[in-house]
């Protein structure tokens, strides 16, 4: 046990190790590195330009909103996908939500019931799904993820992180940028945090930049949280700005960990880190810190914990503040979607 506790730590520590280098302004210095970059640069532009010559994309029948991002790790992509998600049905449309099912286990595409498991189909279909209700399908084959929603009855289909996914046809691309980290180093992978080249901004319909000082043309996005649930529910939820002046402990398994712990400081809370990998596998051990102390989690995190859950856990869920006119004109592009139509026709005939 101690042996595997000491080899998660390293795994942390390496990961934030390089994530911290790949955030510095300036590009690494190893040859070796860039060379890699360059050809991992190749491969995708080789791969983009395949799709676009073999038409081998799939077309779903009903529109499709993707939503995804160009670096490496969390930027409020799942956020934004269950604030889209509520805000269409206020206009009247059925969303649905497609998904990988990251760190999950599933291989075959399956809709998700009411109280999904992560550990079999991942932590954030089963957050969307819980905070959303709607429909949430998963799967390695996307679009046949997606048809299921499709024959369960949406009218539009959500992808969350699919900006890579290019089997799938999209209607409308919505890439979300850390308005704090921005794009780190500008490198590609593994010299830097991008996983495409910075010119793929320029072929998405929003860029949504998530805190910080938004840049040209950049949709801002704020995520706001200001209460704590206990995950048992055997008490009530409490507001954040009560615990200002107290020790907690924070726990975030989330792409960008600071983040969450920056927010609960600025409640004035005083906040002792616990960073782990994105997309971890807890076990009640990783949150055994020997005393009674509060431990505040993300909600991605919350929908793990919630089976082996003490009285002092509690989950923080963010919600993601948007502009009106930012919404109004996502239905307003949904309403020319022709079905069989390509989303270069539709760019072509924008005014």
């Amino acid at each position: 046990m101690a042996a595997g506790h000491r080899t998660k730590r390293r795994g942390r520590g390496i990961q934030a190790l390089v994530q911290r280098r790949w955030y510095e302004r300036s590009p690494p210095r190893s040859l070796v590195l860039l060379g890699l970059a360059r050809l991992y640069g190749w491969l995708v532009r080789h791969r983009q330009k395949t799709f676009r010559q073999a038409h081998s994309t799939v077309r779903l029948p009903v529109p499709v909103i993707v939503v995804g991002n160009i670096t490496v790790g969390g930027t409020g992509k799942t956020p934004l996908t269950i604030a889209l998600v509520e805000a269409l049905r206020e206009h009247g449309r059925h969303p649905g939500v497609v998904s990988r099912g990251y760190g999950g286990q599933r291989h075959v595409p399956e809709l998700l019931g009411d109280h999904p498991d992560p550990e079999e189909v991942g932590d954030e279909p089963c957050l969307i799904r819980v905070r959303t209700g709607a429909p949430v399908a998963v799967g390695r084959d996307r679009p046949a993820a997606a048809r299921l929603l499709v024959e369960a009855g949406v009218d539009v289909v959500v992808a969350d992180d699919g900006l890579q996914h290019y089997p799938l046809q999209r209607d409308i691309e919505i890439c979300v940028i850390d308005g704090m980290r921005r794009f780190g180093n500008g490198c590609l992978l593994p010299a830097g945090p991008l996983r495409e080249p910075l010119e793929r901004l320029s072929r998405v319909d929003f860029m949504v930049c998530n805190g910080g000082v938004p840049g040209t043309g950049e949709v801002p996005m704020r995520l706001m949280g200001d209460m704590a649930y206990p995950l048992l529910g055997e008490k009530p939820p409490i507001a954040l700005h009560t615990l200002a002046g107290r020790r907690v402990h924070a726990i975030a398994a989330i792409g960008n960990p600071q983040r969450f712990f920056d927010s609960l400081r600025a409640q004035r809370i005083e906040v002792t880190e616990h960073s782990f990998p994105d997309h971890y596998a807890f076990a009640e051990r990783d949150l055994d810190f020997g005393d009674d102390l509060p431990v505040l989690m993300t909600g991605k995190d919350a929908v793990k914990c919630i089976y082996f859950a003490h009285t002092n856990w509690y989950s923080v869920p963010v919600r993601a503040r948007l502009p009106d006119a930012f919404i109004q004109d996502i239905v307003a592009r949904l309403q020319r979607v022709r079905p069989g139509s390509s989303r270069r026709d539709r760019s072509s005939s924008r005014s």
